[in-house]
């Protein structure tokens, strides 16, 4: 079955899996990479816009904070199409082009956030096992200060800015994880939808990673104040 995307009349229409792409390569292969202090880009409207208001609508419900794997989460068949394609060889090709990194071979991962508690957005770099993060914003609009992802030269200072992303939807970040990969935003409280893929060291963090948080989400359902 079709489906039409958006509200309007005469507004692009999409099936799954029909050869339409969701995400615009040309931007991300166009987009400046980013080497001070660390390899990134940010590419605005990398869901190509016709496309977006569905994408968004078919978002996971996710009506907790915390970090969820896509894998078991319910989902509408846009959001499935957009999942495809960041996991498919196209996007990974142009990753690797514009990071200089071979991933071949390399496993990927997607974990969704959909609310903040106001204890996300900590500074912290990523950890090791994870090669290249892709993040990828949901939010239809954003207009507070906070919540705004800030790319950073310290560990310790969350105003030393390179670069403050407004998780608006359809913006994508992508950053090559390394000692000084800084990064968080000021706390936040609220829906603050995003998806984020990782191409990581081996098939065995996958595992690790998606138990820890099926484990979590578990503590989650059962402490309603964790």
């Amino acid at each position: 079955m079709r489906r039409q995307i958006g509200d309007d009349a005469g507004v692009d229409r999409i099936e799954p899996d029909t050869g339409v792409s969701l995400v615009d390569l040309g931007r991300l292969r166009a987009a400046p990479l980013q080497r001070d202090p660390f390899d990134f880009v940010v590419v605005e409207n990398f869901v190509r816009p016709q496309y977006l208001s569905a994408a968004v609508a078919d978002f996971p419900p996710l009506a907790k904070h915390g970090s969820f794997p896509l894998n078991g989460q319910h989902y509408g068949a846009a959001f499935a199409q957009l999942a495809a394609e960041l996991e498919g060889d196209e996007l990974r090709h142009a990753v690797e082009a514009k990071f200089a990194i071979d991933l071949g071979g390399r496993p990927t991962m997607i974990t969704v956030r959909g609310y903040s508690d106001g204890k996300d957005g900590r500074i912290h770099t990523d950890s090791a096992t994870k090669l290249i993060t892709l993040l990828l914003y949901m939010n239809p609009s954003w207009e507070e200060q906070a919540g705004r992802l800030r790319l950073l030269r310290r560990a310790d200072d969350l105003d030393d800015v390179v670069a403050e992303i407004p998780p608006l939807a359809g913006t994508m970040v992508a950053f090559r994880r390394s000692e000084n990969s800084f990064h968080g935003h000021h706390a936040h409280v609220g829906p603050r939808r995003s998806i984020q893929l990782n191409w990581v060291t081996d098939a065995g963090v996958v595992r690790r990673e998606l138990a820890r948080h099926r484990w979590s989400a578990r503590l989650k359902s059962l402490n309603p104040f964790a």
